[in-house]
């Protein structure tokens, strides 16, 4: 199966050296791209359960995206075989290391992040197309991921659905809804 391919960027596995900017550009995803779907408050809580994840660097599922010209990271994303559905190292009560029965169960699709130099270029549709790929390479044949507001129209654009709605972060008595969803690989 060829690789996705979007003209200007390349992609690649993350490394733990890529840790760091990797936090960074999450940070201002986080910061820029929630807003208008969030109040405020809400993006604050947001940084709760957002984040960086080092297990998918482990386990050699998570992509960076670099734009070709200036090698600056441009996005990221990454799948899992791991039961965890969302939520960065530091957001615990999401944890769970388990892995997942391939025939059974979806991959989860975790951290996509555009950072907001870079939006509107097509690189969320390029990082979840590698994503996909590479779970179906693995022999899953359905995915699941966590949409957040401001992600779910990309999501519902590449076919995933609706599954529930829930409450992904409670901060001080603020709320912040998230939206789990599926699709067919």
């Amino acid at each position: 199966m060829p690789q996705p391919f979007l003209e200007g960027f390349t992609h690649r596995l993350a490394d733990e050296a890529d840790a760091e900017d990797i936090a960074a550009l999450m940070d201002a995803a986080i910061g820029e791209l929630q807003r208008g779907f969030l109040s405020p408050e809400q993006v604050a809580a947001s940084y709760s359960i957002m984040g960086l994840d080092r297990q998918l660097i482990a386990d050699g599922t998570y992509f960076v995206v670099h734009e070709t010209a200036s090698g600056r990271r441009a996005a990221c994303g990454g799948w899992s075989h791991r039961a965890t559905l969302y939520g960065g190292d530091h957001s615990t009560a999401q944890r769970n290391h388990a892995l997942l029965q391939i025939a059974k169960d979806a991959a989860r699709i975790r951290a996509m992040y555009t950072h907001p130099q870079f939006v509107r270029r097509g690189l969320g549709r390029y990082v979840l197309s590698v994503c996909e790929q590479a779970a179906r390479g693995a022999g899953f044949r359905r995915a699941e991921l966590m949409a957040t507001l401001a992600g779910e129209p990309l999501y519902r654009a590449c076919g995933y659905q609706e599954i529930e709605r829930i409450i992904s972060a409670s901060v001080g008595g603020v709320d912040v809804p998230g939206l789990r969803m599926g699709k067919a690989l």
